[in-house]
C-alpha cells in the first residue's frame, strides 16, 4: 500500500507540465497566455507592449520544440519580431519582417543532438548548440549538408523547409554501430561495446535508482555479475571474485585504495570520467594483475575544450571540478572533494556511521555488555586530482595527472581516570605521464609511466588492558607502458607494446604488552610482452580479437603466458552472439590476519605472492552470449565458467573453524546473467538476474569442497526510470539470497581447556543468511540558468522502506559469561541524500 501511495505522488508531475501548452493545432488561445506558458516552461522572462499583443490569437506550437523555434513560430504568424535584451526576450512590433527558416536536430530518442555541423551551399558553416537549434539564410537555395561524429550525414534540400521549424532526426552512424551491441544499457551514458566490455560515460550519465551522480564504482554494480557483498566499493564482487582480484586504473594508475567511509562512498570523484571500461571477460592483452575484472577509468579527452566550472554539494561533502583553457592547445583540470563530516552531522552520515562502525572496537568488537567509558569519533576524508594536456602540433598530445585520496579516523575511549586515542589513517598519492602520437590514420603509438603509494596506518589503545597495538601496510607500484597500433588492412588491425612493473609491499605490527614486532617488506619486478590482432570480416558481421600476454617474474623465474580471445558475430540485424575466453594472473592479493587489524573496520592487507604460501594467482574464464534488440526491446542472456586457482584461505574472511586455519586453492564458479530491458520514448524499465554457483576447494580443509564466502546464488534487480529533458526520476529494487555462513551446532562452548571455550561449529558456510531486499528512490532536475550555466538538484533515497537486512553473520564468545552469541551485521537503514551542483 505504500509502495501505491508513493508512486501516486509522482505520477500528477508526469502531466503537469505536458498540460501548459495546448495541443490542438485546431485551437487558437491568447498570445499572452502562450508567452505566459513559455515563459514558465523554459524559465525565461518575456518583456512586450500591450498594445502589440493584444487580441492576437495563435494556435500553440509544439511542445517539444527549442525556445527559439517557438519564437520563430510566433515570429511567422505574427509579424511581431524579438530579441534579447539583459535577461529579457523583447516582442515588439516591427514595419515588414521577412519569415524565417529554421530547424533543430534530435537523435532517434528525441533527445537534441549539439555539436552538428551545418555546411551551406556557399561552403560556410553553423554549428548547433545544446538544443540542436539553428536558422538558416532566408535567400538562401540549394541543399545543405548536415555532419556529426556519433550519426550519419545527411544532405536536406532547403525546398524543405516550411513556416515550422522543421525537425530533423539523425540516425547513429553505421560504423559506430557496428562497435555496440546497444546503447543505453540500463541507464543513459552506459552501453555494451562488441569487444565485450560495459562503456560508462559519466558526464551523459542519465539516473539509477538511490543514486544521483555518476559513481563509477556504485554503477557498476548495477550490471548482471557484479554485485558487493556487503553494500560496499571496497568489496566488488565480479562473478564470485574477491575485491582485490579486481584491476582499478585511473588514467594509467594503478588504485589499491577505491572507497571513502571505508567503502560506503567512491574514491573517485564523480565530476572526473571522461570515460569507463568495464570487462568482466575477454579483457585485453593490455590489462594484467587481476584475476576477475578490469575497470579503467579515464578522464582524458582528445580536444583542448573550454574553460568550465562545477561546484556542488551534498549531504556528506563538498566537491569541485575546474578546466582552465590555458591556450588553444593546453588545459588544466583539477577537482578536490572533502566530507564535513567533522564538523557537521546530517542524517546521511549518522547512517553511514551507524552502519561501517557496528561490530567494531569504534562500538567494542569484543563485548555485547555496556561499557562504563565515553567514548568520540572524528572522521573526514578527502581527494584531489589535477591534468595537463598539451597538444604538441597535430599529431602529438601530452598528459600529466596526479591523484590524491585520504581517510582519517580519531576514536577516543576515557573515563574519570585515563583516556585513550586510537588513530586510522588510509592515504592514496598517485602520478603518470604520457604520451600519444597519431602518426597516421593507420598508425598510432603511445608511452606511459605512473606510480601509485598506497598506505594504511593503525593505532589502537585499549583502555582496558593498556595494550597498544601499531600496525601499518604500505605498498609503492611503478610501472611503464609501450604500444603501438596500426591498421595493417580494412579487416586487420595490430597491437603490439611492452609493459614492466615494480611492486613493493610493506607489513608492519607492533605491540607493546606482550611485547612484539614485525616488518616484513617484499619486492616483485614483472615484464610483459603483447601481441594482439583485430578481425574483421567485410561485410562487419564478424568482429573479433584474439591477443597473448607473456608475463615474466624475475624473482621466480617464471614465464607463463595468458592467451585472450573475444568474438562477436551478428547473426541478423536484431540478433548477436558473442563469446569471451581469457586467462589472467595476479601477484598481488588481501588476506585478513586478524579480525581486529585496524580497529576491525579495515581488516584487509595488501601482501605480495612468494611463490610458496602466497602463490601467484592464475584464472580461467569462459562465456558465450547472446543479445536481441529490436523496437525498443534489449534481452541479453550469458552463461560463464570461471576457475581461480591460487587463492589463499587468509583472503577469503573466514569467521568460523577455518579462521586460523592457513591453506592454498581454488573456487570455481558456475554462472548465468539475463538482462530484459524495454525502452520507450522518455520512460524505460528494466530486470536482471544473476545465478551464480560459486565453490571452494581446498585439499587440507574438511570437507575439501563447500560453498564460496562470496556466494550469491540469486539475484534480482529492476528499475523504472523516468528522464525527460530536465526532469529524471528512478524508482527501483535489489533482492538477493543471503550469503552462506557457518552456524553454531551448539549454543554452549566446548572448554578444550577449562580457561579456553570455543564454539562448536558445523561444516563450512553451510548455510545462508536471510534474503536481502532494498528499495531505492532517485530524481533530479537541472535548472537552466544561462546557455552555459545550469544548477542540478538531487534527491535519492537508499532502503525506502527501512528493511532491516543482515548481511553478516559470525559468533563469538562472550568473555563475561563465556556464553555464545550471535554477530550480525546489518546493511544501511532509509539513508537520504540530497545534491546540489552549480556548472558554468
Amino acid at each position: 500500500m505504500l509502495k501505491i501511495r508513493h508512486l501516486l505522488m509522482f505520477l500528477p508531475l508526469l502531466f503537469i507540465v505536458p498540460n501548459i501548452f495546448g495541443q490542438n493545432e485546431n485551437k487558437s488561445i491568447e498570445l499572452k497566455k502562450l508567452l505566459e506558458d513559455m515563459a514558465l516552461y523554459h524559465n525565461v522572462k518575456f518583456n512586450y507592449a500591450d498594445k502589440d499583443i493584444e487580441g492576437k490569437l495563435i494556435s500553440p506550437p509544439e511542445i517539444f520544440l527549442p525556445l527559439k523555434a517557438k519564437l520563430v513560430y510566433i515570429e511567422n504568424r505574427t509579424h511581431l519580431s524579438y530579441k534579447e535584451v539583459g535577461g529579457y526576450i523583447v516582442i515588439y512590433s516591427a514595419p515588414s519582417i521577412a519569415k524565417k527558416r529554421c530547424a533543430y536536430i534530435i537523435d532517434e530518442v528525441g533527445d537534441p543532438v549539439d555539436r552538428a555541423v551545418i555546411q551551406l551551399p556557399d561552403n560556410s558553416k553553423i554549428v548547433t548548440r545544446q538544443d540542436g537549434y539553428f536558422e538558416l539564410p532566408a535567400t538562401l537555395t540549394g541543399s545543405i549538408f548536415i555532419d556529426h561524429l556519433n550519426y550519419e550525414p545527411i544532405s536536406i534540400n532547403v525546398k524543405e523547409f516550411k513556416d515550422d521549424c522543421k525537425a530533423i532526426v539523425l540516425k547513429l552512424e553505421v560504423l559506430e554501430l557496428q562497435e555496440l551491441i546497444t546503447e543505453r544499457y540500463i541507464a543513459t551514458g552506459i552501453s555494451k561495446k562488441k569487444d565485450g566490455s560495459f562503456t560508462l560515460k559519466p558526464k551523459k550519465f542519465g539516473i539509477l535508482p538511490g543514486l544521483i551522480e555518476p559513481d563509477v564504482l556504485l554503477t557498476m554494480q548495477q550490471l548482471p555479475g557484479i554485485s558487493s557483498i556487503d553494500e560496499t566499493v571496497s568489496n566488488i564482487n565480479v562473478r564470485g571474485g574477491t575485491h582485490d582480484q579486481n584491476l582499478f586504473l585511473w588514467n594509467g594508475i594503478r588504485l589499491y585504495q577505491t572507497g571513502h567511509f571505508f567503502g560506503l562512498i567512491s574514491a573517485i570523484n564523480p565530476n572526473l570520467g571522461n570515460e569507463v571500461k568495464i570487462f568482466k571477460n575477454g579483457t585485453s592483452a593490455f590489462y594484467g594483475e587481476s584475476v576477475s575484472s578490469a575497470v579503467d577509468i579515464s578522464s582524458h579527452t582528445k580536444d583542448i575544450g573550454n574553460s568550465n566550472f562545477t561546484f556542488g554539494s551534498n549531504m556528506i561533502n563538498v566537491d569541485f571540478y575546474t578546466r582552465i583553457k590555458a591556450s588553444e592547445n593546453a588545459n588544466f583540470e583539477i577537482s578536490a572533494r572533502r566530507s564535513f563530516t567533522d564538523a557537521i552531522e546530517f542524517p546521511t552520515y549518522s547512517k553511514y556511521s551507524k552502519r561501517i562502525f557496528q561490530n567494531t572496537i569504534v562500538t567494542d568488537l569484543d563485548q555485547s555488555t555496556k561499557i562504563n567509558y565515553q567514548s568520540d569519533k572524528e572522521f573526514y576524508f578527502y581527494d584531489f586530482t589535477g591534468q595537463y594536456h598539451q597538444k604538441i602540433g597535430s599529431k602529438h598530445n601530452l598528459f600529466v595527472d596526479f591523484i590524491g585520496i585520504r581517510n582519517n579516523l580519531d576514536f577516543t575511549q576515557g573515563s574519570v581516570v585515563i583516556t585513550e586515542r586510537s588513530n586510522l589513517q588510509q592515504l592514496t598519492l598517485g602520478g603518470s605521464a604520457g604520451w600519444n602520437t597519431q602518426w597516421n590514420k593507420k598508425h598510432s603509438s603511445e608511452a606511459s609511466f605512473y606510480t601509485s603509494y598506497y598506505n594504511v596506518d593503525g593505532n589502537n589503545s585499549s583502555i582496558q588492558s593498556g595494550q597498544v597495538m601499531q600496525q601499518g601496510n604500505t605498498i609503492l607500484d611503478m610501472g611503464l607502458k609501450i604500444a603501438d597500433h596500426q591498421k595493417l588492412t580494412d579487416r586487420y588491425q595490430l597491437h603490439t607494446g611492452y609493459q614492466y612493473n615494480e611492486i613493493g609491499i610493506e607489513n608492519s605490527d607492533q605491540v607493546n604488552e606482550p611485547s612484539y614486532s614485525r616488518n616484513i617488506k617484499e619486492v616483485l619486478r614483472t615484464h610483459a610482452l603483447i601481441g594482439e590482432v583485430e578481425y574483421d570480416t567485410e561485410n562487419k558481421k564478424l568482429h573479433s580479437r584474439a591477443g597473448v600476454r607473456l608475463n615474466y617474474i624475475t624473482k621466480f623465474g617464471m614465464v607463463y603466458p595468458e592467451p585472450r580471445l573475444q568474438v562477436n558475430y551478428t547473426l541478423t540485424p536484431d540478433w548477436q552472439l558473442e563469446g569471451l575466453a581469457e586467462m589472467k594472473s595476479q601477484s598481488t592479493s588481501q588476506i585478513v590476519e586478524l579480525q581486529g587489524d585496524f580497529l576491525g573496520i579495515e581488516k584487509r592487507r595488501w601482501v605480495l605472492s612468494n611463490d610458496k604460501d602466497v602463490p601467484v594467482q592464475k584464472s580461467r574464464q569462459l562465456s558465450i552470449g547472446a543479445t536481441y534488440k529490436r523496437n525498443g526491446w534489449l534481452i541479453s542472456l550469458e552463461n560463464y565458467y570461471k576457475r581461480v586457482k591460487g587463492i589463499t584461505s587468509g583472503g577469503q574472511g573466514f569467521q568460523d573453524q577455518l579462521e586460523l586455519l592457513h591453506d592454498t586453492g581454488q573456487y570455481s564458479v558456475w554462472g548465468s546473467e539475463f538482462l530484459v530491458q524495454k525502452q520507450f520514448k522518455n520512460f524505460y524499465t528494466w530486470l536482471s538476474y544473476t545465478l551464480n554457483d560459486n565453490n571452494y576447494k581446498f585439499d587440507n580443509f574438511i570437507p575439501n569442497k563447500f560453498p564460496s564466502s562470496f556466494e550469491i546464488e540469486h539475484t534480482i534487480n529492476t528499475a523504472a526510470i523516468y528522464e525527460w529533458k530536465k526532469v529524471k526520476i528512478a524508482l527501483g529494487s535489489r533482492w538477493f539470497t543471503g550469503k552462506p555462513f557457518t552456524p553454531a551446532i551448539s549454543n554452549a562452548p566446548e572448554f578444550v581447556t577449562p580457561s579456553s571455550p570455543v564454539v562448536q561449529y558445523a561444516a563450512p558456510n553451510s548455510a545462508n543468511i536471510q534474503t536481502f531486499f532494498q528499495v531505492n528512490f532517485s530524481a533530479s532536475y537541472v535548472i537552466k540558468a544561462t546557455e552555459k550555466s545550469q544548477l542540478q538538484l538531487g534527491l535519492s533515497v537508499q532502503n525506502i522502506f527501512n528493511r532491516k537486512n543482515i548481511i553478516n553473520r559470525y559468533y563469538r564468545i562472550n568473555s563475561d559469561n563465556n556464553g555464545i552469541e550471535v554477530v550480525n551485521t546489518y546493511a544501511l537503514e532509509r539513508t537520504p541524500n540530497a545534491l546540489i551542483k552549480f556548472t558554468f
